[in-house]
């Protein structure tokens, strides 16, 4: 298991990078992060949502309802222009980071 304190600090990118895939909701997002991760990182519920209040605050995504399914409207999420231009950013930022990081920590066991 990842120590999650690696990762939080990447969470408004990660979830950037699943609604600029396509608009998600919270649930989808939670489950996608597993899936892709093998269970090997989960986010919690009140965790996301936080992400996401930020994310709004900042104007990077937005939400809204869709059509009601089983149990009501579900609250979707989508990436905004700011959104898409912040997620470039940071995957460049992500890269220079790794390069560093793999210098240190490459060839070791």
């Amino acid at each position: 298991m990842i120590r999650s304190d690696i990762i939080r600090g990447h969470l408004e990118s990660i979830i950037l990078r699943l609604v600029c895939e396509e608009d998600r909701y919270g649930y989808e997002i939670s489950k996608e992060i597993s899936s892709r991760t093998d269970n090997r990182f989960q986010i919690k519920e009140a965790t996301l949502y936080a992400v996401f209040q930020r994310l709004e605050k900042k104007d990077l995504i937005e939400s809204y309802f869709g059509s009601v399914s089983r149990g009501g409207k579900r609250k979707y999420y989508r990436i905004t222009t700011l959104g898409k231009a912040y997620l470039k950013e940071t995957v460049q930022e992500w890269k220079e980071t790794k390069e560093i990081i793999d210098l240190f920590m490459e060839g070791l066991n």
